[in-house]
């Protein structure tokens, strides 16, 4: 018998098991995203979707970071555009809630930005995870967030955190010469946290992060693309069921 239909079917077999690998992998890692006992969103559930909370900066020669405000009002009309290319995946009861209504309600941004960072700090496992949460997504905004709920009547919301920088020329020059001595240095940084709320209950069910050293939300397709990137595993509709 000729050895190399033996070997092709242990290539095959290989593959099988790095594809079933990966697969398990990548169903392990949307989990984490997740409450416990949380898989999806009732079919006909109400989705609230805030402003994101975001700033884009210039990063001088010396590495500090300075607002640039006509950079975050383009940022925040693309954002808004792409949202509205992902109505599919939002789902048909959708409330955007623009900017002037946001500001009642800034006292609730400000905390999830706080319960954001904390998920970011503890949830990645690692020496910062909690004992009494290990890798379970166990989070809340409580009680405040049921003013959402009694003005919209949404049963869920998301929230969006944004923050993104990027090299200046003077920058990108202190970059080059710093890499001839040398020196590594780094330019711009773009961070983000998206997060599915229960109103209810006030219960972080999905979170997403990302950090990365590229992006640029300046332009409508790269900004499609990083809200693509934060709503990555985001949950998706059941087929029946109530909220």
């Amino acid at each position: 018998m000729s050895r190399f239909p033996v070997l092709q079917a242990s290539r095959i077999a290989l593959a099988a098991l790095l594809l079933a690998t990966a697969s398990a992998h990548a169903a392990d890692d949307a989990v984490k995203h997740l409450a416990p006992g949380f898989t999806a969103r009732p079919a006909n559930s109400r989705l609230l979707v805030l402003p994101a909370d975001m700033e884009l900066y210039s990063m001088s020669a010396g590495g500090v970071n300075e607002p640039r405000e006509d950079w975050t009002r383009a940022a925040e009309r693309n954002f808004v555009a792409a949202l509205a290319e992902e109505r599919k995946r939002l789902g048909p009861q959708v409330t955007v809630m623009d900017a002037a209504q946001a500001d009642d309600f800034a006292d609730v941004i400000t905390l999830h930005r706080a319960v954001a960072d904390a998920i970011a700090l503890h949830h990645n496992g690692g020496l910062m995870e909690l004992a009494t949460k290990g890798d379970r997504l166990e989070w809340s905004l409580g009680e405040a967030v049921k003013p959402l709920r009694e003005r919209t009547g949404a049963d869920y919301a998301l929230f969006t955190w944004v923050r993104d920088s990027y090299a200046s020329n003077e920058r990108k020059a202190a970059m080059v010469a710093l890499a001839l001595l040398g020196a590594i240095s780094f330019g711009g940084e773009q961070q983000g946290y998206a997060s599915l709320v229960d109103l209810r209950t006030g219960q972080v069910v999905w979170f997403n992060q990302l950090d990365r050293m590229w992006g640029d939300l300046r332009e409508p397709a790269p900004a499609a693309e990083t809200l693509q990137a934060l709503l990555k595993d985001f949950p998706g509709l059941q087929q029946g069921g109530t909220p």
